[in-house]
């Protein structure tokens, strides 16, 4: 009887495995013909025994490219101080902040100056808690398969982002230097932090869904969720501090001495020393080659608080943005920009550049897909924002390399990114620039009524 039954199940398991062969799975023909591509030459048992023991971007470095590289910029906005995000997503407001910092020294002549990332981040992780929470309100008589429902529980909170996430947070809770809300454990190593929250949020999310489906009014929905923000926000103290309401500061100069001590709140303080309508006088350009050019494109739920503002974008050539690039470097104005850092990234030299490594020769096949097609199939997209600080320019004007100042600490060109032109067209995605900046052109796409787009769109993704 044993005997029987092991027999039928083997057959019910082969049955399925049979019929699919005749539909595209792997026939016994089909994998010796697979096998013949391989065919063990001296060569390939090098290359075999090679890769199996080595990292294969040491192996397939491109020594030829290492030589003549040249870290001379004909136009540059300096820096002063290489910050680091540690182990979180917070590149998007180091980049922000980074780019007030650099205002801020300059204009006030001071030795230095931190903004504090701990504070901002605080406010961030609440009003997203709150973005999630507001979400499932409003999706509460949709079906837990619904795709929006579905793309809400899959993200109910991050710690990466966008320059949108900038200009909601700032805004709204202003913000303060460095040393009046620190850094913590869990500000600078999110990932505990982030699944607790995350568990919790979805946990609400269902008691939020269950309660509406038990006859619960909105405002009845509305005072739940102010209680389970409550939780958050004492798991945010916890972990991160509780952000200051007043402080007192003094400004120094370059040489230390004190110009002015003022009692002030994070609001006053950004009026002061920031004091830019970031939602309005930023504007986001993107380089999508899968979508038409020249049109304004906006987002849903492309934003990191509630009643803040679903972020636009122009879409246009890489040339196009250049221009704009160089106009604001060549004024002193350091921007936001993001890119996917880690294609091609050669981390002993800070150097973006596609010719970094010889992966064909390594592995005897050829990479053709172009931008276009690499965002398509998901495989390339924005994954990391800094700061775009300076450009070369050739004899015509024409670029031929950038600089960003990065968020991870010290390390080559002490802490700077130097990217290739080439490597600029095929890899930068975002960037956001002034008002002042822009042509005309973009002037007159940002009149039009933007295409709407869902939340999860591929260049939703968040920088980290």
């Amino acid at each position: 009887m044993n005997k029987y039954i092991l027999i039928l199940c083997a057959g019910l398991i082969m049955a399925p495995v049979s019929g699919q062969d005749k539909k595209g799975g792997i026939s016994p023909e089909m994998l010796q013909q697979i096998k013949k591509s391989y065919q063990g030459t001296p060569a390939d048992k090098a290359i075999q025994n090679a890769i199996t023991h080595n990292d294969i971007n040491k192996l397939a470095i491109n020594y030829r490219n290492k030589n003549n590289f040249d870290t001379y910029f004909s136009d540059k906005v300096e820096s002063k101080g290489i910050t680091n995000q540690k182990s979180s997503g917070r590149c998007w407001l180091f980049t922000g902040l980074n780019v007030f910092r650099s205002q801020i020294i300059s204009k006030y002549n001071l030795k230095d100056f931190q903004f504090s990332h701990s504070y901002s981040f605080f406010w961030d992780q609440l009003e997203k808690s709150n973005l999630f929470l507001q979400g499932i309100i409003d999706t509460r008589e949709k079906p837990m398969e619904d795709k929006m429902v579905e793309w809400l529980f899959k993200n109910p909170l991050s710690d990466g982002g966008q320059f949108t996430g900038v200009a909601d947070i700032l805004t709204k809770y202003g913000v303060v230097p460095a040393d009046v809300m620190i850094e913590t454990f869990s500000s600078e190593n999110t990932r505990q932090m982030a699944n607790l929250l995350k568990l919790k949020l979805n946990e609400s999310g269902l008691e939020l869904r269950r309660a509406s489906s038990g006859g619960a009014t909105l405002a009845e929905l509305q005072k739940q969720k102010t209680e389970m923000l409550g939780v958050i926000y004492r798991m945010l103290v916890l972990t991160i501090g509780e952000p200051p309401t007043t402080f007192i500061w003094t400004l120094k100069d370059a040489k230390g001495n004190p110009v002015s001590t003022k009692e002030y709140t994070p609001l006053s303080f950004y009026k002061e020393f920031i004091g830019a309508d970031l939602k309005n006088n930023y504007i986001m350009l993107m380089n999508d080659p899968s979508r038409e050019y020249y049109k304004l494109y906006e987002i849903d739920f492309d934003r990191h608080a509630y009643d803040g503002k679903n972020w636009t974008y122009v879409n246009l050539p890489a040339e196009d943005i250049k221009e704009m690039a160089i106009r604001s470097i060549k004024d002193s104005t350091m921007m936001y920009f993001s890119c996917d850092v880690g294609k091609f990234l050669d981390r002993e030299r800070g150097l973006l550049d596609i010719n970094n490594f010889d992966y064909e020769s390594l592995m005897g096949t050829s990479f053709d897909m172009d931008k276009k097609d690499r965002i398509r199939t998901f495989s390339s997209g924005s994954s990391h924002a800094m700061t775009l600080m300076a450009v070369d320019l050739d004899e015509n004007g024409k670029p031929k390399k950038w600089m960003v100042e990065n968020s991870w600490g010290p390390g080559a060109n002490n802490g700077h990114l130097i990217m290739t032109d080439e490597w600029f067209n095929e890899y930068m995605f975002r960037l956001v620039v002034e008002q002042k900046y822009i042509t005309d052109k973009v002037k007159d796409i940002l009149k039009q009524k933007p295409v709407q787009l869902p939340a999860w769109d591929p260049m939703f993704a968040e920088e980290e």
